[in-house]
């Protein structure tokens, strides 16, 4: 007989919560809500115990079985800093996301820039960790004014107490470096160079406001109980690409609150995402594909898209709570997929979600084929990928690489399981294999795709083309070839367009009279050309990936362009 809740052990009954969480239906419900409770006011003896019951409840967040429940949960979290049990483990928590600890980081610098202006305070220089301290020391006076240099030459203080110094009495050491440094340089990239030169070590501490994973949820959404068995099951891709998830209003407001909530789960789990750094709050767009689930896609704002490719980031929301990620880049009908799933919600229902994955991509972007890069599958060094055994994720879903010694190995191994069930592929075999692209397609095969069109061979055929007619002076180059290229296509003011517009005319002018033949294309083709590249700075960068689709002449000088570069 099970011993009364109020009497056991914290973690007898935290072992009972987890062994429920992928239980459902009405008795699972009450027995996890008396957990809850119970739990809510125990203190839990150690760092991992108080770790193990976050984890539970965010996972229960996500996945409530009914509204008694997600309320109770929720509320919970929304009070975890103010466990005793939280502030007494504290230290041991650093870099776990939860409420009332610490975040450390070196972040890039639009995060840091970002962070440090949504929090000033909150970060810190970790100078125990800092390895280029030396450097930062030897470019003090460039944070400074002239009238400072005396005390920078004569006063022997070492380098965080200069910084603490020169921030004053009401600005953190970090926020002072962060402003400093985005000062500096001609443009944003070198700025940013230098900041990544000093890869200052960053500590983001607690605060009213700071990101972390207890509260991390969009509010508002539509909500799905569940209450049967999650769907483990396989899914299958010919079918699945052909569901239509149903489009959700979302605005400026809305786009701008969720890439906030993106950028903090990216914060939060030590990684910097450029989709979501550079987002474009007017490009975004919410998709619901049922059961709670949605994607909230966002694009990425015009000066820092791709030439050819279109990317967009995708943020998975259970119940409105960030359970994954996804990135997705699009070409001629074709996109490269760069799935995650969040730690805590790894092992349900990924299949399924994977599933709806491909079919929103293929509704937004008109993709038919879909390619897998190798560090997603562990290849170039991804220990994390080989573990959790991403390849034969993805090969039991149907994907297949096109290197024959690869499609050998997998034969090989298919043999020996097939033989013996519990054979399960070395690692040093799985890092050879991931080193290759694979591949599921609903159409015929093509070469014209993601992982195997050679896209570097454009921006070689780019270069020879400037360095030829320019040398050294691109800037003339670039200037020359929009006013060339509006001649030749039969544009007047360009310049009135938008920025966006006016800044691809000009980076896509040097491409366009590289292409071979394109005198020879009729007017119309052209004009169909111009709306190619007024797209790519347009609003949304999907209607770029379908106009380029659709324009077949553009795409056949592209193929021809590639295949006669070296």
């Amino acid at each position: 007989m099970a011993r009364p809740t109020r009497a056991a052990k914290p973690l007898r009954l935290l072992a009972r919560l987890e062994h429920l969480l992928t239980e459902f239906g009405s008795e699972a419900a009450a027995r996890k809500r008396e957990l809850v409770r119970a739990l809510a006011s125990r203190s839990l003896p150690s760092a991992s115990a108080v770790r193990r019951l976050h984890e539970a409840l965010c996972y229960l967040r996500a996945y409530p079985d009914d509204a008694e429940l997600l309320q109770q949960v929720a509320g919970v979290l929304d009070h975890f800093d103010a466990r005793a049990d939280l502030r007494r483990h504290r230290r041991k928590l650093v870099d776990s996301g939860i409420a009332g600890t610490t975040i450390r980081y070196a972040f890039f610098a639009d995060t840091a820039r970002w962070l440090s202006r949504r929090h000033p305070g909150a970060l810190h220089i970790d100078w125990s960790r800092f390895d280029n301290e030396a450097t930062l020391a030897g470019k003090l006076d460039l944070l400074t004014t002239w009238a400072e240099t005396p005390g920078l030459d004569e006063v022997d203080l070492d380098t965080a107490a200069w910084l603490r110094r020169l921030a004053g009495p009401d600005t953190s050491d970090a926020d002072f470096l962060i402003a400093r440094c985005a000062t500096l340089g001609a443009t944003v990239a070198e700025r940013d160079d230098f900041w990544d030169e000093l890869d200052p070590p960053l500590e983001l501490h607690a605060g009213p406001g700071t990101p972390s994973r207890s509260r991390a949820a969009l509010p508002g959404r539509p909500l799905h109980f569940q209450t049967g068995p999650l769907d483990r099951q396989r899914p299958d891709l010919r079918a699945a690409v052909q569901q239509r998830a149903h489009e959700l209003p979302c605005d400026e407001e809305l786009g701008a609150r969720i890439i906030t909530l993106a950028r903090e789960a990216m914060v939060l789990r030590h990684r910097d995402l450029d989709a979501f750094v550079h987002a474009d709050a007017g490009d975004v767009r919410l998709f619901a594909c049922g059961h709670g689930l949605e994607f909230a896609v966002v694009g990425v704002k015009p000066e820092r898209r791709l030439l050819l490719e279109a990317v967009y980031a995708f943020l998975t929301l259970k119940n409105g709570v960030p359970i994954g990620y996804v990135l997705v880049s699009a070409l001629f009908g074709s996109s490269e997929i760069a799935y995650n799933v969040f730690d805590t919600w790894r092992g349900g229902e990924a299949g399924r979600i994977y599933g709806h994955v491909l079919a929103v991509t293929r509704q937004l972007l008109g993709s038919d084929t879909f390619t897998i890069y190798p560090y997603q599958l562990g290849g170039g060094g991804n220990d994390e990928g080989l573990r959790s055994g991403a390849w034969w994720f993805y090969q039991k879903l149907g994907f297949r690489a096109r290197d024959p010694g690869v499609l050998r190995v997998m034969a090989q191994e298919l043999a020996r399981q097939q033989r013996r069930p519990q054979h399960r592929t070395p690692v040093g075999t799985l890092a050879r294999i991931a080193e290759h692209n694979v591949f599921w397609s609903d159409g015929a095969q093509r070469d014209d795709i993601l992982g195997v069109f050679p896209i570097g061979h454009i921006g070689l055929a780019v270069t020879d083309y400037l360095a030829r007619r320019f040398g050294a002076d691109r800037e003339r180059g670039e200037r020359t070839c929009a006013d060339e290229a509006a001649v030749l296509c039969g544009v007047r003011g360009w310049q009135k367009w938008s920025d966006g517009e006016r800044l691809w005319w000009q980076r896509w002018s040097p491409l366009l009279l590289a292409l071979p033949g394109v005198a020879r294309w009729t007017p119309g083709e052209r004009s169909a050309l111009v709306d190619v590249v007024r797209k790519k700075g347009g609003r949304r960068e999907s209607d770029f990936v379908l106009a380029l689709d659709d324009h077949r002449r553009l795409r056949r000088a592209l193929q021809r362009l590639a295949a006669t570069t070296t």
